[in-house]
């Protein structure tokens, strides 16, 4: 079992990044053969892969992917992932941080995540690997007058296509429902303040809504009230504090906006099906 510490790692953008872009293209097989992305980490901004070759096997927030070429994921800064092994592996990676998107292509991004790996067709990985390449291209002429506002506006274009191909899965906006506009306004808000409301009639005046309202068209698209929404946010946190961190549960009850230590051991036994101490020992054995 690795050595624990008190926060999750954050793997920040190195110092010759471009005032938070980093890309690069790389092969490789077998072990990453580095500690900061081997170890369970978050990254320092919104992480785009382009599987041009081979195979990656990833770990993000417990569940195990193969991103198997051709094919593309993102990863939010708030995931936890870590990086298992290449096979024969040809990939095409960009982190770029939140001040570096366009306020339109976030707000896209954070109602698609998390998302999963997507394949895409030949055609599409030859549109995406040439787009990349041209980013790369720019990123290496440092001596334009306009270097940063060059590069942040040609890895926005690579990054537009990559939401697109993810937005073409899903139900074109015209389609959506009332209910399903609302619930996706919900989860927007849910992710942006989890730790400090628990409420679910806070969520509802946030948004202008009656509890009532806001609860049925959750309820409807989802399954599920908002509630347990909220309480299976809140449990998915302290799974990530408890496996990737050294915390007392104590200490991740106070994090995640808890005084009631007892409360918050009842309530993730609930949604887990095993109390905190129980999920941490489970997982280092």
């Amino acid at each position: 079992m690795s050595k624990k510490t008190d926060n999750i790692p954050v793997n920040k953008l190195p110092e010759e990044s471009c005032r938070g872009i980093m890309m690069m293209r790389e092969s490789f097989n077998g072990s990453p053969n580095s500690e900061q992305v081997e170890r369970s980490h978050r990254d320092g901004g919104y992480t785009f892969i382009i599987q041009e070759k081979g195979k990656t096997l990833i770990e993000i927030d417990f569940q195990t992917h193969h991103i198997q070429a051709p094919a593309v994921i993102f990863i939010h800064p708030h995931q936890i992932h870590r990086v298992i092994a290449f096979e024969n592996a040809l990939i095409s990676t960009w982190i770029i941080t939140e001040e570096n998107l366009r306020p339109e292509y976030l707000s896209l991004i954070e109602d698609l995540a998390p998302v999963d790996v997507l394949p895409v067709i030949p055609e599409t990985l030859a549109v995406l690997t040439e787009t990349a390449a041209l980013c790369m291209k720019l990123s290496e002429n440092k001596t334009e007058v306009l270097y940063h506002s060059i590069l942040k506006e040609s890895i926005s274009t690579l990054i537009t296509l990559i939401i697109s191909k993810y937005l073409a899965l899903s139900k074109p906006a015209e389609q959506h429902t009332r209910f399903e506009d609302i619930t996706r306004e919900f989860k927007t808000a849910l992710g942006k303040h989890y730790k400090s409301t628990k409420n679910p009639s806070e969520y509802a005046a946030q948004l202008n809504l009656s509890l009532s309202y806001l609860n049925e068209c959750v309820k409807a698209t989802t399954g599920k009230s908002i509630s347990i929404h909220v309480q299976q946010r809140v449990a998915l946190e302290a799974k990530r504090l408890l496996y990737h961190s050294g915390r007392s549960v104590k200490e991740i009850a106070g994090e995640l906006g808890y005084d009631d230590y007892s409360y918050f051991t009842r309530l993730f036994n609930k949604v887990v099906g095993m109390t905190p101490i129980a999920f941490r020992d489970k997982n280092r054995e």
